[in-house]
């Protein structure tokens, strides 16, 4: 029997024929190399969600510095009704301009809370980047699992069909009773079932990572190894939490919070309007200034359900800010132990199948003398399963505690740092 690594499959680019004519189709291409895809990631849909969220932000805030506009006003009086000619030597015309002058700092606190607005949606923007990044790199790695487990469900197919041969063969010679045949048969049907399944999987994680990429056409595979880099020890050093981009982003949107809170107090001292025009009387022999204020009183509208919604929404990003910031601590601590315990687990399972491997060598051969029953073969075989999935499962953990310890240091998978 072929040793499990030196029959691994690599990665799809080298897989069956029918996954080869595919990817030579123009509408099913490979997956680029990571770096590469993450840079045409930047046109996908996620990506445009955060900078229009920025440029959305940034024109409130220009919107914010706009002062009120004036308007002009046109008045006539006695041009109509008694033409008598008392009437006639009353009538006037008034030329009016009313401009409104914004009182307490209402203008400030807008231009104030407009900034903390850009600055609140560039760091959700960063650190969302960051989170999209976390999410292609566990999508690219995660067609290659799907890759992975098909080989591993492939041996496992390969391994139970040679072992029914034997069965059949000793069946046929009376050395084995007929029931130890079915069972060959039970065991291949069941692990056929999972191939397919295992390939089920495969089409919905290409699926899936040309989704996040922005890619209408599911991709046919990956160009290259995220797992293998995972061999390579990770950067390390402190990790300050309260530098973290989820972290400076929930403080972003308290600050903001708390400037719509100044904006509304603001909103509830009344504005003047100040009002100067000219007015002409028909019997003068010259124009008339005018000239008034206009103060409007707050007796019904003092703005208090937007002062208190305001409040009610600063306590909430206060809120968040705490719960992200105590979850940031929690990891950075734990982040260390979770890649060096996944290291070990990832060394312990390469271990055990190796010894699985040899237990299943020493059961064939030990069936195929008749020193055995199959019941013996069936389960050393089960357990090379179970140990070469554990593998996978070991590489899965060591990705996750490397995503987590990526996204608190603000890089990528592959090292690069997030703007």
């Amino acid at each position: 029997m072929n040793d499990f690594f030196g029959r691994r499959r690599g990665l799809a680019l080298t897989g069956s024929v029918a996954s080869m004519v595919l990817a030579s189709a123009a509408w099913a291409d490979p997956a680029p190399p990571f770096a590469q895809l993450l840079r045409q990631a930047e046109q996908s849909p996620r990506v445009a969600a955060l900078q229009a969220d920025v440029a959305r932000a940034q024109g409130l805030a220009r919107q914010a510095r706009a002062r009120p506009n004036p308007s002009i006003n046109v008045y006539a009086e006695n041009f109509a009704g008694d033409l008598t000619d008392n009437a006639r030597s009353e009538q006037q015309t008034t030329l009016q301009i009313d401009q409104p002058i914004e009182l307490g700092g209402k203008r400030a606190a807008r231009i104030a809370a407009g900034e903390a607005g850009v600055v609140a949606a560039q760091a959700r923007g960063t650190d969302g980047r960051l989170a999209f990044v976390s999410e292609l790199a566990r999508a690219y790695a995660g067609a290659e699992i799907a890759d992975r487990r098909i080989g591993l469900a492939e041996d496992e197919v390969e391994e139970a069909t040679a072992d029914l041969k034997v069965a059949s063969a000793l069946v046929a010679s009376g050395k084995e009773a007929r029931l130890r045949q079915v069972q060959s048969e039970t065991e291949l049907n069941t692990l056929q079932a999972e191939l397919e399944a295992a390939r089920a999987q495969h089409t919905l994680a290409l699926a899936r990572l040309s989704a996040l990429a922005g890619v209408s056409m599911p991709y046919t595979s990956v160009s290259e190894s995220l797992l293998d880099r995972l061999n390579a020890k990770p950067p390390s050093g402190p990790i300050d939490p309260l530098q973290s981009t989820a972290v400076r982003a929930a403080e972003a949107e308290r600050q903001a919070a708390a400037r719509q809170v100044t904006v509304q107090q603001r909103l509830a001292i009344p504005n003047v309007t100040v009002q100067v025009g000219v007015r002409q009387l028909r019997v003068a022999s010259g124009p008339a200034i005018v000239a008034g204020v206009s103060v409007p009183l707050p007796f019904f509208d003092r703005n208090t359900g937007n002062i208190a919604a305001a409040r009610a929404e600063l306590q909430g990003a206060e809120a968040r800010a705490a719960v992200i910031r105590l979850d940031t601590e929690a990891n950075s601590r734990a982040v260390g132990t979770l890649v060096e315990a996944s290291d070990l687990r990832a060394v312990a399972a390469e271990r055990a199948m190796a010894t699985a491997d040899e237990g299943y060598r020493l059961a064939r051969i030990a069936y195929e003398a008749g020193k055995a029953p199959l019941i013996e073969l069936l389960a050393a075989r089960h357990n090379l399963g179970v140990a070469r999935g554990s593998i996978l499962d070991a590489a899965v953990a060591r990705l996750d505690a490397r995503i987590l310890l990526a996204r608190l240091s603000g890089l990528t998978l592959t090292g690069e740092p997030v703007q």
